[in-house]
C-alpha cells in the first residue's frame, strides 16, 4: 500500500471513534466494572457527622429545665387548687357552725313547745276531769271508758295531770262507789284504782307511794279478796258494789283518775 492508502485508512478509522457519545463509552464502561464486581449494587449511606459531648450534655441540661419548668407550673397549680379548696372548706364550716347553732335554737324551741304542749295538756285533763266527772271536796274524779292495763292506765291519768283514784276513807269510797255504777249503769264492769302491792306481797300502797290504810275488799264465802297471793298485784273496783278486787296487773280494764279541785281551794 502506498503513502496515499494509509493517510486514508488512518483518516476512517478516526471518523469512526469520534462518531460514539462519550456517555455511551461511560456507561459502558459502568457495566463492565459492575459486571466485574468493582463497584457494589447499593452505595452505603454517609456516616453522620460526631457530635461534641458538650452539645449532647446541653441537650439533656435544656431538657430538665424544661421538665422543673413544667413541674413548678404544676405545683403551682396545684397550690392555687388548694387554697381554693381551703376557702371553701372554711366557707363550709362556718356555714355548718351556723346550722348547728340554729338547729341547737331549734331543739331548744322544740323542747320549750313540747313542754308547754305537756303543761296545757295536763291542764286541759284536770279542766276535762273537774268538768265531766265526779267532784268531792277538793278532787275530781273521772272514768275513762278505754280498756289499758295497770301500767298503762297509771301513765295516762299523769299525762292529762292527773293519778289514778286513791279513795282513802268511807266517804271518798262510798261516793266513787256510786259514781262508777251511775256510769256504767246498769251493767258490771270493773275500773282500775291507784292501789297495788307490786313492792311486797300483802303490803299494799297508792299509786302515789302511800300506805292504804282503808280497805273494801269483796267479802262473801265462796270468793273473798284478796285471793290472788303473788301473782294478782293491781286492784280494781266493781261497778256494781264498789268493792274492791286483786287482779292481774296486765289485765286491760276501764280506768278512773282523779285531779285536783282548784276552784275548791
Amino acid at each position: 500500500m502506498g503513502p496515499a492508502a494509509a493517510s486514508l485508512a488512518l483518516l476512517c478509522l478516526c471518523s469512526v471513534g469520534g462518531g460514539v457519545p462519550a456517555g455511551t463509552t461511560d456507561k459502558t464502561q459502568a457495566e463492565v466494572k459492575r459486571a466485574r464486581g468493582d463497584v457494589p449494587d447499593i452505595l452505603p449511606e454517609p456516616e453522620p457527622e460526631p457530635t461534641s459531648p458538650m452539645s449532647d450534655f446541653e441537650n439533656s441540661y435544656n431538657y430538665v429545665l424544661s421538665r422543673l419548668a413544667s413541674m413548678d407550673q404544676a405545683i403551682h397549680r396545684l397550690d392555687v387548687g388548694h387554697y381554693t379548696l381551703d376557702v371553701k372548706v372554711s366557707q363550709l364550716m362556718d356555714r355548718l357552725t351556723r346550722v348547728d347553732a340554729r338547729v341547737e335554737e331549734l331543739e331548744d324551741s322544740i323542747a320549750e313547745v313540747y313542754q308547754h304542749s305537756k303543761v296545757n295538756r295536763k291542764e286541759m285533763g284536770r279542766l276535762e276531769g273537774c268538768q265531766k266527772g265526779h267532784r268531792l271536796g277538793y278532787k275530781c274524779y273521772l272514768v275513762y271508758n278505754s280498756l289499758e292495763d295497770y301500767a298503762s292506765a297509771s301513765r295516762k291519768c299523769q299525762e292529762r295531770g292527773g293519778r289514778m283514784a286513791m279513795p282513802r276513807d268511807r266517804k271518798e269510797q262510798e261516793a266513787l262507789a256510786d259514781y262508777v255504777k251511775s256510769f256504767f249503769h246498769p251493767g258490771n264492769w270493773p275500773v282500775w284504782l291507784g292501789i297495788n302491792d307490786l313492792r311486797s306481797d300483802g303490803l299494799y300502797v297508792f299509786d302515789d307511794g302511800s300506805r292504804v290504810s282503808y280497805f273494801q275488799w269483796r267479802r262473801h264465802f265462796l270468793s273473798s279478796q284478796p285471793d290472788g297471793g303473788r301473782r294478782e298485784n293491781c286492784v280494781a273496783m266493781s261497778s256494781d258494789d264498789g268493792d274492791w278486787w286483786d287482779h292481774y296487773c296486765d289485765r286491760t280494764m276501764n280506768y278512773m283518775c282523779e285531779f285536783d279541785n282548784r276552784e275548791a281551794l
